[in-house]
């Protein structure tokens, strides 16, 4: 849990940028998109994070990413909303990487966060920022995971919260952001229909509007995953980074978030390669990147079971765009049967549950090491943006009647066996 006793924290926030123009706005001040109608950035003195910071102090702090908290905007630690946001495990894939004959393949699982989701990091800097900010009440858009963390933090931060979800969004997260005191409506369209009413009853109730990257502080808290992977890599970076991209805050927070370590002197200039990965049936970034262009349109028709990707526009689409050609990247898309035999073969093969947008990283990174995208020598990092417990599975089990006699071997098959160890023979 989050633990300071010094007073206003430590945060060396400057002002906030426009993200394409540049153009500054004062940072203690509620702030939404910018004039120009895109992303806010936040701006640090990172010389004074430099010298005011040793890399080698964070040895002692706990381990959540509150570690970090001068390179996060909070300035007073009686707003800091906290569920516990412990840094999330690097989990190696060692029988599949023998298997493939690639590089090490290591699965920066985020499902261990609070509410089962990495949408815990970017809404705990959101709603805790909304409560020094003095917001009241709170509504977003979501396909699940990110309106369950919202309606988490906001009633820890006594925040009233609206969410609005497409109408076959799994139950799971419907009842999740319920039974954590939202009031959660379904809507008979996608995302980005969600959004539009989200943004009417802005204008017509007065709430904050905390759509994907409408305000400057999901980023920051997205961005930690960036931090803590360095850290956790010994200060540097993999090769290749398998991100599944729907709104992109956290491919647009990792990117940020390395060139903060290098100008404070935690990394050097070496980049991983920023991989977007998405669904056949809705990839707007993956069209626009392999048509060189900076701007995706809307991807009409978007389908896929895999809900977190099912986002038929960003506005942010430019920055994720960005980073991946500034990184040598690229964006991929990879068809939902897949996705659904990616899902099944990590979970029998590892014993990893993946949730379905993360095994879209592993179909993705299967696909490019076939194709010579990434080396058998290449160091890469898949992300897993939740729990797999979150999603619908197949239907399993073989029913048995008590009473009757069970034909073993048919029921079992042929039963190999045991290996007498040399030494007991």
């Amino acid at each position: 849990m989050f633990e300071w006793t010094g007073g206003e924290l430590p945060t060396f926030v400057t002002h906030l940028e426009c993200s394409l123009t540049g153009e500054r706005y004062p940072a203690d001040t509620l702030q939404t998109l910018s004039k120009a109608g895109r992303p806010l950035l936040v701006r640090y003195d990172l010389d004074g994070i430099r010298r005011a910071l040793p890399r080698d102090k964070l040895a002692d702090r706990p381990q959540t990413l509150w570690r970090y908290r001068e390179l996060l905007p909070v300035r007073r630690p009686e707003n800091v909303v906290s569920l516990g946001e412990v840094v999330t495990p690097l989990v190696s894939l060692p029988r599949i990487s023998d298997r493939l004959g690639g590089g090490e393949i290591l699965v920066k699982d985020e499902g261990r966060l609070p509410t089962g989701s990495f949408k815990a990091r970017g809404l705990a800097l959101a709603v805790s920022m909304a409560k020094e900010l003095g917001v009241e009440t709170m509504a977003m858009p979501t396909n699940g995971n990110a309106g369950a963390a919202m309606a988490a933090y906001c009633s820890r931060a006594g925040i009233k919260a609206y969410v609005f979800c497409p109408d076959d969004t799994p139950a799971v997260n419907v009842r999740e952001i319920a039974m954590q005191g939202a009031e959660v409506f379904l809507v008979d369209g996608l995302i980005d229909d969600c959004g539009k009413l989200v943004a009417e009853g802005e204008q017509e109730v007065g709430w904050f509007n905390c759509s994907t990257l409408r305000e400057p502080y999901r980023i920051e808290g997205k961005k930690t995953m960036g931090i803590e992977l360095a850290e956790q890599l010994g200060w540097e970076v993999p090769d290749v980074i398998f991100y599944p991209t729907g709104g992109g805050t956290g491919i647009i927070g990792m990117w940020k978030a390395f060139g903060e370590l290098e100008k404070i002197g935690w990394i050097g200039p070496k980049r991983p390669r920023m991989v977007v990965v998405q669904a056949t049936g809705c990839a707007p970034m993956v069209k626009a990147w392999e048509e060189g262009v900076e701007h995706a349109p809307r991807w009409e028709n978007a389908h896929t079971f895999a809900a977190g990707i099912r986002v038929p526009q960003a506005v942010g689409d430019f920055l994720i765009l960005r980073a991946v050609r500034e990184s040598g990247g690229f964006a991929t898309a990879v068809a939902d049967d897949m996705i659904a035999d990616a899902w099944r073969e990590v979970a029998s093969e590892e014993g990893l549950l993946l949730c379905p947008e993360g095994a879209a990283t592993y179909a993705a990174y299967k696909n490019a090491l076939a194709d010579g995208r990434v080396g058998t020598d290449e160091r890469v990092v898949l992300f897993n943006c939740a729990s797999g417990l979150k999603y619908p599975m197949p239907e399993a089990g073989t029913p048995l009647k008590l009473g009757s006699a069970v034909d073993w071997r048919k029921l079992i098959g042929a039963i190999p066996t045991p290996r007498i160890p040399a030494h007991k023979r």
